[in-house]
């Protein structure tokens, strides 16, 4: 592969929501790209997200959308994703580079090796920028959500180097922090530290709406509840799609959490204060250090 420098490069945004949006808004506003070229399912997306600044310009046909790109940057659903990819390989030029921002990496990687050809597969970079917010949709994207935040990049052992030097300067580009890893490791890692915390969470406010006495108990919750509770106003389809994408990590990580919760419940049942207070001692000591590196990484420092 050439070398290619971002500044000559058109880049294809997929998927024009939080993630992909804010991804190109950063690109067009900080010049990375030559072009950044926007393209959805809906015209009326398309069109707004022109309005918006997000892109330069958007194209209708994906066929002719990827003939016009040099780097494509995939942003749907986990489970859509398989299909854009199946979709796009015919018309992917020799040195296109593909890449994706999933919150599941295994089941991509198996669905690129099945639908690129050798080529292609060397030039996709699978990768998952690990920043967001709960909303979605187009209007939920903003520009510098990915400043100081971490990306996940997971190249498998033939991935062109190239390919992964032009995905990690595109994400550096809008301030993101590159990290690279195995499929299988980031799988492990996001089941136990996003996906399961969705989960609970999505299920608890579940639980209590389905409670004969839900509207005492939202009309009282406090802001803890709420905090908690954030993430399940999350975009259902695409955690649909996670769980599917990513089970075999997410029940390993929930089967683990209720071995511990009940041996909390026995503690709560049993009146055995010390083994909560530790607990609960334990587990402030791990938030508070987890605080600290999320402030060390928003203000550009060390976190060691």
């Amino acid at each position: 592969m050439k070398t290619l420098q971002l500044k000559d490069c058109n880049l294809l945004v997929i998927g024009l929501g939080l993630i992909g949006g804010s991804l190109a808004k950063d690109c067009v506003e900080r010049k990375v790209f030559n072009k950044v070229i926007g393209y959805s399912r809906k015209s009326e997306t398309m069109a707004k997200a022109k309005e918006l600044g997000l892109i330069n310009d958007f194209e209708a046909d994906l066929e002719t959308a990827v003939s016009q790109s040099d780097v494509i940057f995939i942003s749907v659903p986990i489970l859509t994703t398989e299909k854009i990819i199946a979709a796009i390989a015919p018309y992917l030029k020799t040195e296109t580079i593909l890449t994706d921002g999933g919150s599941s990496k295994e089941s991509i990687v198996e669905s690129a090796r099945q639908f690129l050809s050798t080529t292609q597969f060397e030039n996709f970079v699978p990768g998952h920028p690990i920043a967001g917010a709960e909303n979605s949709g187009v209007h939920a994207a903003r520009a510098n959500l990915y400043q100081n935040q971490k990306i996940i990049l997971t190249p498998e052992d033939e991935t062109n180097k190239t390919a992964i030097s032009i995905v990690k300067a595109m994400w550096q580009a809008v301030g993101g922090q590159v990290d690279l890893m195995s499929p299988q490791r980031h799988d492990s890692v996001l089941a136990a530290t996003s996906h399961l915390p969705h989960l609970l969470a999505f299920n608890l406010v579940d639980s209590l709406a389905k409670n004969s006495d839900y509207k005492d108990i939202f009309n009282y919750a406090a802001g803890g509840f709420r905090d908690f509770t954030r993430i399940a106003a999350s975009d259902p389809v695409m955690w649909h799609d996670i769980f599917q994408a990513n089970q075999k990590s997410v029940l390993t990580a929930l089967d683990q959490f209720l071995s511990e919760l009940h041996r909390l419940r026995d503690a709560v049942e049993k009146s055995d204060g010390d083994y909560m207070k530790k607990v609960f001692m334990d587990a402030k000591v791990a938030r508070d250090h987890f605080s600290k590196i999320l402030e060390a990484r928003n203000s550009g420092c060390s976190e060691e």
